[in-house]
């Protein structure tokens, strides 16, 4: 039986889930682990985002449990922990293109070329 309890908690990771998409730089870095894992220095030359930047929204990603860090030697590689996340990332993409379409036939609707 799930109680409000349970509701409100899942509710609430949920919503800490979403928190941790909800940041430009943080969907790039995703994207940018979907292929392999990679270290900051690595991720901070592809995205050309300093350093800093990189190191901060890995921690909220880490913490939000999207991606793992794993030590090799002095470095530290950086992996998601579910590849499912791009395709939810991917079926969010879709949505929003077809919304842009629909924005777009409203303006030539209204808008006569």
């Amino acid at each position: 039986m799930i109680t409000s309890t349970l509701t409100q908690e899942i509710t609430y990771l949920h919503a800490d889930l979403c928190s941790a998409l909800a940041d430009p730089t943080r969907l790039l870095l995703l994207y940018a682990l979907s292929d392999q894992p990679r270290n900051v220095s690595d991720l901070t030359q592809e995205l050309k985002v300093p350093q800093p930047t990189v190191s901060r929204h890995l921690k909220v990603l880490r913490e939000g449990g999207l991606v793992k860090a794993t030590r090799q030697g002095t470095s530290v590689q950086y992996e998601l922990t579910d590849h499912r996340v791009i395709d939810a990332l991917d079926i969010l993409r879709s949505v929003l293109r077809e919304r842009i379409q629909h924005h777009a036939d409203l303006m030539d609707e209204f808008i006569p070329a």
